[in-house]
């Protein structure tokens, strides 16, 4: 059992580790989000039907509810991803990523009314810690600074996050999690259709590459790992781990765009890191 439970959670810290590098691509790629999240959902939908053709994965839909279920799940998906894109083009990697991890704090919240699981109150102390981490990132409280606005757009993506994963979490146990990521990819693809006759594309040669690399690392491989992980953590928990991703999000934005983070930055990471380590003794404990 233990063997087993350190399995589980190495693989969710890859998964987030992979989803992670969302932030530099997001930030740097020179592309509007909702031009950036189509690309992103139509090539990794590709990369994951050829995944689940080789691996011989079953795509059938078992019910007309569990289609609705999906649907409306792939909508929080694409509302999560454009309103997160938007907050790192506002603001940087670091205050972008780490504004859109208050959704552990809506999730912890929000769970109870999803299952017959009760309110843990250690989840809503590990949620205000995080929140007060990404209170120490405002600089300025006005609505006519970018970072203010980039925080806001974060937020408002960590409660369309925190929908998604409390609406696909019921599946994890019928469905394949690479069948499941693959109709998300397809929902959200469908529901930015317009994009098309709006967007600017001019730039997307030259950008193709970035976008092959956030559609099959970030997406098809890293968002698909975390879905699966689902099956074995509850999703407050596996929210509040995941929780590291900022800061795995801002040493890649150090190493790769050279962006340093402010000392609030640290405090505020330092904070968000306590209590993936607590949630992870945690959830380690409650599994025996």
């Amino acid at each position: 059992m233990e063997n087993s439970h350190f399995k589980n959670l190495s693989l969710l810290i890859l998964a987030t580790l992979f989803i992670s590098t969302s932030g530099v691509l997001g930030k740097y790629i020179a592309l509007s989000p909702e031009v950036i999240i189509l690309c992103r959902a139509s090539f990794a939908s590709i990369f994951i039907y050829i995944f689940c053709r080789f691996k011989k994965i079953n795509l059938k839909v078992q019910t007309k509810k569990d289609g609705y279920s999906f649907i409306i799940s792939g909508f929080f998906m694409a509302a999560h991803w454009v309103t997160y894109f938007y907050a790192l083009k506002l603001s940087n990697v670091a205050i972008g990523m780490l504004s859109m991890y208050t959704f552990p704090v809506i999730t912890a919240l929000l769970e109870p009314f999803f299952s017959k699981q009760k309110l843990n109150p250690i989840h809503v102390f590990l949620a205000i810690l995080v929140l007060f981490g990404v209170y120490m990132l405002v600089p300025d409280f006005s609505l006519e600074n970018d970072q203010l606005k980039g925080i806001l757009f974060g937020i408002f993506s960590a409660l369309c996050y925190a929908l998604r994963n409390l609406t696909i979490k019921k599946h994890v146990k019928d469905y394949n999690g690479s069948m499941l990521m693959f109709y998300q990819m397809i929902v959200v693809t469908l529901f930015l259709i317009p994009v098309l006759f709006f967007g600017d594309f001019s730039n997307i040669e030259s950008q193709l590459p970035l976008l092959l690399l956030v559609a099959l690392l970030t997406t098809a491989i890293g968002h698909t790992m975390l879905v699966s992980s689902l099956k074995h953590f509850s999703v407050s928990t596996a929210s509040i781990i995941s929780s590291v991703q900022p800061i795995f999000g801002i040493i890649i934005a150090y190493i790769f765009v050279n962006e340093i983070p402010s000392f609030n930055t640290y405090i505020g990471g330092s904070l968000i890191l306590l209590t993936v380590i607590i949630e992870s003794v945690r959830s380690k404990k409650a599994s025996k």
